[in-house]
C-alpha cells in the first residue's frame, strides 16, 4: 500500500480539517463521479481520518494504491475499479 503510483491522479480532494465520517462520504461521492479506473488523490489528517478512510474504501471495493505521510497530512491514492 505504500508503493509509488506511476499514473498521475485524475483528480485531487483536500479533506484536511474534515471529520470522520464526512471525509469518507466525500471521498466516496467524488469517486462515484469519476470514470472507472480513474485515480483520486485525497489529502487526509493524521489520526482517525487516515486510520478509518482507507479501510472503509477497501471494504467498499476501492483499490488503495499509495499512502504517504507528508509534513502535516497524509496523501492517499485510491482507484475506482474498472
Amino acid at each position: 500500500m505504500t508503493s509509488v503510483t506511476s499514473t498521475p491522479p485524475s483528480d485531487r480532494l483536500d479533506l484536511r480539517g474534515t471529520p470522520c465520517p464526512i471525509n469518507f462520504v466525500r471521498t466516496k461521492l467524488r469517486l462515484e463521479k469519476m470514470a472507472p479506473g480513474a485515480l483520486l488523490e485525497v489529502w487526509l489528517d493524521a489520526g482517525e481520518p487516515v486510520e478509518q478512510v482507507p479501510d472503509s474504501l477497501i471494504m467498499e471495493g476501492y483499490v488503495i494504491e499509495h499512502l504517504e505521510a507528508c509534513s502535516d497530512y497524509f496523501t492517499l491514492h485510491v482507484r475506482r475499479p474498472a
